[in-house]
């Protein structure tokens, strides 16, 4: 419907489509979620690897129904649009060590490459530090492909294993729903300081979900496009930018200032370095957290490997204590950056190395 169509109208149609997705966010920010976090991809799964008991420290262990949205939401596009097709077969171990490294990074910056975004809709001027960083390490993924990395190119698998995400998805909707292992919010609670209401959640994030399968947005891709000739996806990320800010306007949510922003720190040396290494690990990867979502919800199996180690990730960032707090990095997450950095660059590296040129990390993520 959108992706592969070039002409005026439909290049409106998914500028639109991001404008509504980052409002969707604020709005579901007024409504209940937490600050300048309506959509998460790395700190929602980690919440989810609480809920499923894999934290053994103080942390949050909710299943986010956002998560399940934006899976099935891209589900049921891909249905509709007869455009569903399962594949896997690249580097699968080596997605889900970008996945653990992504999560690192994002839980010391505090939030992945799409929560960046809504930090800077809602007026949050420690989210520039993190976008500096993040295009850099973006930058430095381009350089490697352009040396002859590639993510590797994904083949035609049976169905079940692109129905993989999906299915799994449903199950944990299943056991939210019957408040069974995972813990709220859930059926019958209206919402609270850390969530929306639920229903209303899963319905933002379906049509979000939806919206971002048909554009095929990605912040990774967006970073990419800085340095490249076309614009169109980094137009969609400042729309999406401009929409969230809209509604934060509104809700007068909007504080453009360094200090006071909702789960945030101003310890900008280390926000810069965690976003390169979330930009790094997610284009050699092949997209950002939100978008390995979407992707596996299109059946994409290397993609739901990938949702797994960013899962995991954030499980062990805070079993290792290498979250931020509200004064800035820990030690720990000082080294998990630092040498999160150098096995990305010595991967990238080792890997380009052997000239694998096959399809290139755009081709594979679409």
């Amino acid at each position: 419907m959108l992706r592969g169509d070039s002409s005026p109208g439909t290049v409106r149609l998914a500028w639109a489509l991001c404008a509504l997705v980052g409002a969707g966010c604020a709005a579901l920010v007024a409504w209940g979620n937490p600050g300048n976090m309506g959509v998460c991809g790395a700190c929602f799964l980690r919440d989810l690897a609480g809920a499923l008991g894999l934290v053994s420290v103080k942390a949050p262990q909710i299943l986010r129904p956002e998560v399940v949205g934006v899976v099935l939401g891209a589900t049921l596009l891909a249905l509709a649009r007869r455009r569903f097709v399962a594949r896997s077969g690249s580097f699968a171990v080596a997605r889900f060590l970008l996945g653990v490294l992504m999560a690192f990074g994002a839980l010391v910056f505090l939030g992945c490459p799409f929560r960046m975004l809504q930090r800077l809709g809602g007026g949050d001027l420690n989210a520039v530090v993190g976008l500096a960083g993040f295009l850099a390490g973006v930058g430095a993924g381009l350089f490697l492909e352009s040396r002859g990395y590639s993510v590797g190119k994904t083949s035609p698998a049976p169905a079940p294993v692109g129905l993989l995400g999906p299915g799994v998805a449903l199950a944990l909707l299943g056991l939210f729903l019957a408040r069974k292992l995972l813990r709220g919010p859930g059926p019958g609670d209206a919402g609270g300081p850390d969530h929306a209401f639920w229903a209303t959640s899963l319905v933002v994030a379906l049509a979000a979900g939806a919206a971002m399968s048909a554009t095929g947005f990605c912040a990774v891709s967006a970073a990419r496009q800085v340095f490249q000739a076309r614009k169109r996806m980094l137009a969609g990320a400042l729309l999406l930018v401009a929409g969230y800010a809209a509604v934060s306007l509104a809700t007068g949510r909007f504080h453009a200032r360094f200090e006071s922003q909702p789960l945030a720190h101003s310890d900008h040396l280390w926000s810069a370095l965690a976003m390169a290494l979330v930009g790094l690990s997610g284009a050699l990867a092949g997209g950002c957290p939100v978008r390995q979502m979407v992707m596996a919800g299109e059946g994409n199996g290397d993609a739901f490997v990938t949702i797994m180690g960013i899962a995991v990730g954030g499980a062990l960032a805070h079993n290792w204590g290498t979250v931020s707090g509200a004064a800035g990095a820990t030690d720990a997450g000082k080294w998990a950056v630092g040498v999160g950095l150098l096995l990305c660059a010595a991967y990238g590296a080792a890997t380009a190395s052997l000239g694998r040129r096959a399809p290139s990390s755009a081709e594979t993520r679409a």
